[in-house]
């Protein structure tokens, strides 16, 4: 895994078009590379088998397969990629699920910055 501050690798997994758009430039800006977008947990684990991310963001809210249930299916693989819930509702971060969930951290999308993952990622 790359060390603080480096450049990764990144799988960003949200619902929202319109977020994945802005995401991804944002990240790209932040001089990470975005490997894929996904808009379903179905879809992120097949792009996690094929592309091989150093970190995932995933949206917690998911259809289908909820963000948790997605973590803990890529924290099963051989090589598991680092993994982020993000939701747009800030008080999630709190629920016991998501507090157990196989993640380095919760993070509400309003307080989404690289420093924040960077810290997370410590």
């Amino acid at each position: 895994m790359a060390g603080r501050g480096a450049r990764r690798r990144v799988l960003l997994v949200d619902d929202h078009a319109v977020f994945r758009t802005s995401a991804g430039s944002w990240l790209t800006h932040e001089g990470q590379t975005v490997v894929g977008v996904c808009a379903s947990g179905e879809e992120a684990l097949v792009s996690c088998a094929q592309l091989h991310p150093d970190l995932v963001l995933l949206d917690l809210n998911l259809p289908g397969m909820s963000g948790v249930a997605v973590a803990e299916a890529l924290a099963e693989s051989p090589a598991p990629p680092t993994v982020i819930l993000i939701s747009s509702d800030a008080e999630a971060g709190s629920d016991a699920q998501v507090r157990g969930a196989p993640v380095v951290g919760f993070i509400a999308k309003r307080d989404l910055t690289w420093p924040a993952i960077d810290a997370l990622l410590g």
